[in-house]
């Protein structure tokens, strides 16, 4: 699913007063309430009465208004379900109490995805998971754009990790095509970038992106670790062959150099053949005196 909306909700500043001083004007009018019904029940007025049924209808209603906010939390507020802005300021607050006030975190959310198993672009099985750092800047969209914001970047995460993976090879690509394995960094970006736009609409920013978990499937898991050993080994023995080689060429310069000794062709040809696997074998080579001459 795409995030794209026929309509956008932009969040906007609320009018609402400060708690404090709607608190000092509640004890204002409780303190009035509680003399006027010491009055009443005193001279048992009618007029009394009616001035006390008043100020507890007052006292009642601004109880009822009064909402507290923490810090990087905002309360969207509605009237008969239109908008009328977002209230952001920490502390103690009032507003009117008909109106509805529906309070959203806009502090920093951390989600752990699931191990989700795609194809990466050569087809292989494998699974991948991402972690995603988001926060909400726009409770209006929030809100009233999309049904259940939290469930929709959830969905939004699964479905742009999946596209990603699609795009990039685990590893060996073609050329200087970059790949899952190898390029972690330029994949979190893109990730983040297809994740923004999925998500633009629900008024969230995506902050971070990174991948959690890579691996290739279970059933080709086994086959591709025997490859990587095999390209391992290959890549070990190239590195000791062109060490091996350019050794046998520094002793060869230096016995010429020093004259310690004449090697024609064939004689050379053999001490290369011996320093070679000396050099390159596996096991400790085992000394053989020569008594006798290489032309006999």
């Amino acid at each position: 699913m795409t995030a794209n909306a026929l309509s956008h909700t932009q969040e906007r500043k609320a009018n609402t007063s400060n708690g404090g001083m709607m608190l000092l004007a509640a004890l204002v009018v409780f303190v009035l309430l509680i003399w006027m019904v010491i009055e009443l029940i005193r001279y048992e007025d009618g007029v009394n009465g009616a001035a006390v049924a008043v100020l507890a209808t007052i006292f009642t209603l601004q109880l009822c208004g009064f909402y507290t906010l923490q810090p990087n939390e905002g309360a969207a507020i509605t009237l008969f379900g239109n908008y009328k802005g977002t209230d952001r300021t920490p502390g103690l607050r009032w507003m009117l109490p008909w109106y509805t006030r529906k309070k959203v975190s806009l502090r920093v959310r951390n989600v752990t995805g699931e191990k989700l198993k795609v194809n990466d672009k050569r087809g292989n099985p494998i699974e991948i998971a991402a972690v995603v750092v988001w926060r909400v800047t726009d409770t209006a969209q929030a809100l009233f754009d999309v049904d259940d914001y939290q469930t929709f970047v959830d969905i939004q995460i699964e479905t742009a990790v999946r596209e990603i993976a699609s795009h990039f090879s685990y590893d060996h690509a073609e050329a200087d095509e970059p790949t899952l394995r190898g390029d972690a960094d330029q994949v979190s970006a893109l990730l983040r970038e297809k994740l923004q736009e999925r998500v633009s609409v629900a008024g969230v920013v995506i902050d971070e992106t990174k991948l959690s978990h890579l691996a290739y499937a279970p059933e080709i898991a086994s086959a591709m670790l025997r490859r990587q050993q095999a390209e391992a080994v290959l890549a070990a023995r190239r590195f000791i062959v062109q060490g091996a080689v350019e050794m046998v060429q520094h002793a060869l310069e230096q016995l010429s150099e020093r004259d310690i000794v004449k090697l024609d062709d064939e004689r050379r040809a053999a001490m290369v053949s011996n320093l070679l696997v000396v050099l390159c074998g596996d096991r400790d080579a085992q000394p053989v005196v020569n008594a006798g001459s290489l032309y006999q």
